[in-house]
């Protein structure tokens, strides 16, 4: 499937106590090319984004983010032996002395050391799943939006091809009529320049004949319908052919080229210009071609 080189992606996910976000978005490049956007603890993961992205992406500037937030990043543990002791020893001066002051959960939170905090420790490997996770699903959606550009540039340009095809058409039947035209043209003004001289009138024929065929585009309107043919193939196709077609454009632009240097005919010359318009279209399409 042909596909944009333009795109974006965004997956979320929250797992092992983090919330994930990793973006990706991608621009026209000749080329792969990759950077990344990541957090230094994060930096030992740069190398595993690029090659899974790199296995489904052939063409374009692409840029990845991660953003991850440690929801669980900390525990709070209760010291019970800690807190027994005070609640134990306050009971009984309570006892002794009469108190009616109870005891509460404030009270508790006064304790010293009633509580610790442990910072968890971060497991990469475990790490990188969660984050390849999230990763794959944003890949996932930016190659979506990618086939889905990629299938509105390649009917725009079928629907272009389609109408060269038809201009190709009219020149084809147009062209012995220049080809016969311009013979007879050519005849009757070497017959009134060279009247006055002694020259065969068949050497005359076959000059004109010679020169006349320089100005017949069969050749030119054959290669064009075959560059055609494969630019439609190219487009069905589940590869990337974005370099191709641009080579394939450029030889359709070169034959078209030919077939206006080589037929002077009003109607020719206006498809000509047309057909160069169109072929103009279609590059600026494929630029953006996987």
């Amino acid at each position: 499937m042909i596909k944009s080189m333009t795109g974006f992606g965004r997956g979320h996910q929250v797992l092992n106590g983090r919330d994930i976000t990793v973006e990706i978005r991608a621009v026209n490049h000749r080329y792969y090319e990759f950077s990344s956007r990541l957090p230094r603890s994060l930096g030992y993961i740069e190398e595993k984004l690029k090659s899974l992205l790199q296995g489904r992406i052939n063409r374009g500037k692409v840029e990845i983010s991660v953003l991850v937030n440690n929801v669980e990043d900390e525990k709070i543990t209760i010291n019970k032996e800690i807190v027994k002791e005070y609640v134990d020893a306050l009971r009984s001066v309570k006892e002794e002395y009469s108190l009616n002051d109870g005891l509460s959960l404030s009270d508790i939170l006064r304790i010293p050391d009633a509580f610790t905090v442990v910072k968890t420790e971060t497991d990469e490997e475990q790490l990188w799943a969660d984050v390849k996770s999230a990763a794959e699903e944003a890949l996932e959606h930016f190659i979506a939006m990618r086939e889905a550009e990629g299938e509105r540039m390649k009917r725009d340009v079928m629907s272009r091809l389609d109408k060269i095809e038809e201009w190709v058409g009219v020149v084809e039947t147009r062209s012995p009529q220049v080809v016969k035209d311009y013979r007879r043209r050519l005849y009757d003004k070497m017959c009134e320049v060279l009247s006055s001289t002694n020259i065969d009138e068949n050497r005359i024929l076959m000059e004109a004949g010679i020169f006349s065929e320089k100005t017949a585009v069969d050749e030119e309107t054959v290669r064009l319908r075959s560059h055609i043919a494969q630019f439609r193939t190219m487009l069905e196709s589940g590869e990337p052919v974005g370099r191709k077609l641009d080579f394939l454009v450029q030889e359709m632009n070169r034959e078209t080229n030919t077939i206006g240097s080589k037929v002077q005919d009003i109607e020719v010359t206006r498809i000509v210009v047309d057909q160069k318009s169109e072929i103009e279209k279609i590059r600026e399409q494929i630029q953006n071609i996987e």
